[in-house]
């Protein structure tokens, strides 16, 4: 039996199509749309006005909580019937940070000039991102401006729990680290040089590991301090060649080739590509100016290089599946993925599915590399200092060789 399906798609220009047709089922909807010549984003019965999945807002780092603030309180007053210049006014009063009640009140000041809340917020480029100014506007042009702001702040609660978690497994290792180096530095600079002087009789034969450990004691006393600076010199280089549009790219590759810790950093990364994309192709936003938008919020310059490459694909026409997959950088799961929602006319659905695959998957390569990475710190450092405490336990015992 024939049924009438709404559908939403892209064109290879990028623009979104809207529209019914009537078939047997959805799949032979979305087979018609490609058929066409159209990238399928939505087959339902009922019509989809830019419904929102919204997830993901990209904030910038240092007012990450104060636009979270911002998000949450707009929501609770919007969701409360609250007018929009009422509740503005209302969250300035709230904010108890005077630089960022300026922001909220410059905000007020434009859109009581008449123009709409996406186009003040997008005043404010350093507060508000792109992506973030872009859905606000869909919301607005949708009448679900509560609806954006409220699963906006709950998307950010949902993002700084990940990035909660992924800190605070990384914290241990990282101060078991500088603390077994810290212990190593405190033994070669201050408790060697003590047994140095009873190691001083030029009747007593030292063994050879102690002997090197002197050595290496007396090495770290002379040249601790020109060593440290010139590492110092070296990581304040470092950083400013990162910051170099070539050195972050070539630092960025190193990092995702990064045993276990690459896997969990490239997850990471396609997780965030595929929030933003869900939320933007939700709401209507063509696909290549999402893919343009998804790209700028991407921490890792070498994957969101390759975004280019499906941005050009999609103009060809060729869906997103087939040019993500060539693109090489995102794991293989993300263009089988992808390939089912252009298939089943739910790309938009299927973005926000790969999201949440991803957002597990980077939980679990972080667990898996701070349980590989903690036993092999407290090895080393546990060879290192036992390697220490023995050579000057073999020169204590041979004292007792000192010719009489």
């Amino acid at each position: 039996m024939a049924t009438t399906f709404f559908f939403r798609a892209v064109a290879s220009d990028g623009k979104p199509r809207t529209g019914t047709l009537t078939a047997e089922n959805d799949k032979l909807v979305a087979s018609e749309l490609r058929r066409q010549g159209l990238v399928p984003v939505y087959i339902g019965l009922n019509k989809k006005s830019g419904g929102f999945e919204l997830k993901l807002p990209a904030f910038n780092r240092g007012h990450r909580k104060d636009v979270l603030f911002f998000t949450q309180e707009l929501a609770t007053l919007l969701n409360a019937g609250v007018p929009l210049d009422r509740a503005l006014s209302i969250v300035a009063q709230l904010t108890s940070r005077g630089d960022f009640r300026s922001v909220v009140l410059d905000v007020m000041r434009i859109l009581k000039g008449g123009k709409s809340l996406a186009d003040s917020l997008a005043t404010r480029p350093s507060h508000f991102s792109e992506l973030y100014v872009n859905m606000v506007r869909a919301g607005e042009a949708s009448g679900s401006l509560a609806q954006i702001f409220d699963r906006l702040s709950e998307f950010e609660r949902t993002r700084d729990d990940l990035r909660g978690y992924i800190v605070s497994s990384l914290i241990y290792p990282c101060l078991l680290t500088l603390v077994g180096l810290g212990s190593i530095f405190v033994l070669l600079n201050f408790v060697v040089p003590r047994f140095a002087l009873i190691f001083s009789d030029p009747r007593m034969k030292i063994p050879t590991p102690t002997l090197i450990l002197l050595e290496v004691s007396a090495l770290v006393q002379a040249y601790w301090l020109p060593a440290a600076l010139t590492m110092v010199v070296a990581v304040v280089l470092f950083q400013v060649y990162i910051r170099t549009k070539a050195g972050r790219l070539w630092w960025d590759t190193i990092r995702l080739r990064m045993p276990l810790l690459g896997d969990a950093l490239r997850k990471a990364e396609t997780a965030r590509f595929a929030r933003a994309m869900g939320t933007l192709v939700a709401a209507s936003v063509p696909l290549v100016q999402s893919i343009g938008i998804a790209r700028g919020i991407l921490n890792n310059r070498r994957m969101a290089g390759t975004l280019e490459q499906v941005a050009q694909g999609v103009k060809r026409g060729e869906g997103i599946a087939g040019p993500l997959t060539r693109a090489g950088e995102f794991p293989p799961l993300a263009g089988h993925l992808l390939s089912v929602g252009e298939e089943t006319g739910h790309l938009d659905t299927m973005f926000n599915r790969m999201a949440d695959i991803y957002d597990g998957e980077t939980r679990t390569a972080i667990r898996r590399f701070t349980a590989l990475f903690e036993p092999l710190i407290i090895l080393v450092m546990g060879l290192v200092v036992g390697s220490l405490i023995m050579s000057l336990m073999l020169a204590i015992t041979s004292i007792n060789d000192i010719a009489i």
